[in-house]
């Protein structure tokens, strides 16, 4: 009779590697659809909402390897970057028919970034991990990877980025979970702990600061409106 053996480790290595992959295409996905909307509310051409979605959803990576030094990641594998792309394009066909303003009430560009910067920030942190870094530099490669996309995206589309502006909980959040991040690897924790509690602390962190307006403190006061000067332009101070 043929006996099979099973290496529990090594089916745990391989579960949390697709795990991570799924990860990041799911990351991948709300970063390109938060700049394919983004690229919608500047009025830009489809081409602009595609490019726009690609460079959010490999933007963030991209810098990340580079740092490290290790092979770019959709490089190696196409399928990223065609993600991006198909997404944006989905999004930007669907604009045609529901105008971005109507998508901005229900703060899509927020909440898919939000979801993306939850889960990059975990996936740079275990890449570079990986890649032989330490673990407090895995947590700012965690925190660069999550970020990077949605400033590129706000600096394409001409905006302050929302890590630089109105004082929400932003980078904070993407610290905050990348620090969890390290310290349950320093307790040798099981790794879907690892992956779970970060993205969960860093959502809670998020979604809070949108709906109830939590965030660090402001320069000079109040935070000012930037997207209410953006349509009037009369010199009218907004009322806050």
């Amino acid at each position: 009779m043929l006996s099979l053996t099973l290496d529990t480790p090594e089916l745990i290595d391989s579960a949390l590697e697709t795990l991570r992959a799924m990860l990041e295409y799911t990351g991948t996905v709300a970063f390109a659809i938060s700049g394919a909307v983004a690229a919608g509310r500047k009025r830009m051409d489809i081409v602009g909402a595609v490019v726009l979605a690609c460079m959010v959803a490999v933007g963030g990576g991209t810098l990340r390897d580079v740092l490290l030094d290790v092979p770019v990641f959709w490089m190696e594998s196409p399928s990223y970057l065609v993600v991006g792309a198909v997404t944006g394009l989905a999004v930007a066909l669907i604009a045609r028919w529901h105008p971005p303003d109507r998508l901005d009430r229900y703060r899509i560009v927020q909440l898919t970034d939000s979801a993306g910067l939850a889960v990059f920030v975990v996936v740079g942190a275990g890449v570079a991990v990986d890649a032989g870094a330490s673990i407090g530099t895995a947590a700012v490669m965690g925190v660069i990877t999550g970020v990077g996309g949605g400033i590129i995206r706000d600096m394409l589309a001409n905006d302050v980025p929302d890590v630089l502006r109105n004082g929400q909980f932003y980078a904070t959040a993407a610290l905050a979970g990348a620090t969890l991040y390290g310290v349950l690897m320093a307790l040798d924790v099981h790794r879907t702990m690892v992956i779970w509690a970060p993205i969960a602390l860093i959502l809670a962190i998020r979604l809070a600061s949108l709906k109830f307006g939590w965030g660090v403190p402001t320069i000079g006061g109040k935070p000012v409106d930037l997207d209410w000067h953006e349509h009037h332009t009369d010199g009218e101070a907004p009322r806050i």
